[in-house]
């Protein structure tokens, strides 16, 4: 084992969170996986960067008569935006 920390546990919102010290160079917004070994200690391992896709497999075929749309239908017109808001109604 390397060099150990001291870190201190803090309630957020209704779960408890651990403090990870600077000197440990965890990244921010990482996602762990958090277990019990067999002595009841709490193992922390980061999870895969690659492991968080949608799954659609659920939504695959769920809509039959689906299909994807023609360039034609893609294609966006221009519009006049009033971005100065000169034709707000005014009272």
């Amino acid at each position: 084992m390397g060099k150990e920390y001291t870190a201190k546990s803090f309630r957020s919102g209704n779960s408890v969170a651990i403090r990870m010290p600077a000197a440990l160079g965890v990244e921010p917004d990482r996602e762990w996986i958090v277990a019990r070994d067999d002595n009841g200690d709490l193992v922390v391992k980061a999870c895969d960067p690659q492991a968080r896709r949608i799954d659609l497999t659920g939504i695959y075929g769920s809509k039959p008569g689906l299909k994807p749309l023609s360039s034609e239908d893609r294609s966006l017109s221009g519009r006049n935006l009033d971005w100065s808001g000169e034709r707000l109604p005014r009272d």
